[in-house]
């Protein structure tokens, strides 16, 4: 079985009608099976998916998806239109889905969603705050949480990684150095 990571899930997150998901294809790789094991348990369930919990894609929104992100290119001969899931998507899905790695792919996906929002929450926090002292333990808060999703796990030996990301209000520089 597969560990999946928190970075794992993060690379699978995509933006859709302004709402952040997995594409059921993604979804099916990281819970060990088939996409039409996932389509089949939402179709038998379908009162546990009320509206907002997945987004049926239509043909432009797949031409898109395909198109934005590489590692979806499959979709692109599917006759199938893809179905994404919401964070409560997930949950739900994580009901009906028993098996071990079910149970540990929701938790990691539990904790990515989770880190987003608090991101999001610290970011925001950032863009209100005046006081230098404030601002400088928010950036250091926000460097931690990036840092945890970038950085998990990550081996290196005597070399530097610098990672830079630039928000509206933040721009994040962590550089990783780690001798092994």
């Amino acid at each position: 079985m597969n560990v999946i990571k928190i970075e794992d899930i993060q690379k699978l997150i995509i933006e859709l009608r302004n709402k952040k998901v997995i594409i059921d294809s993604d979804v099916a790789k990281i819970y060990g099976v088939e996409t039409r094991d996932i389509n089949k348990a939402v179709k038998n369930n379908e009162e546990k998916f009320p509206s907002g919990y997945i987004i049926e894609l239509d043909k432009e929104e797949k031409s898109e998806v395909v198109e934005n992100f590489h590692h979806l290119s499959n979709l692109k001969f599917s006759p199938h239109l893809p179905k994404a899931f919401s964070e409560k998507g997930l949950y739900m899905l994580a009901t009906i889905l028993k098996s071990k790695q079910a149970t540990e792919t929701t938790i990691t996906i539990i904790e990515t969603f989770s880190k987003i929002r608090e991101l999001s929450r610290t970011i925001k926090e950032l863009s209100d705050v005046k006081n230098d002292d404030e601002q400088k333990t928010l950036m250091q808060k926000s460097g931690a949480i990036i840092a945890e999703v970038l950085d998990n796990d990550l081996e290196t030996d005597g070399t530097e990684t610098t990672v830079e990301i630039n928000f509206a209000v933040l721009k994040f520089k962590h550089t990783i150095k780690k001798q092994k």
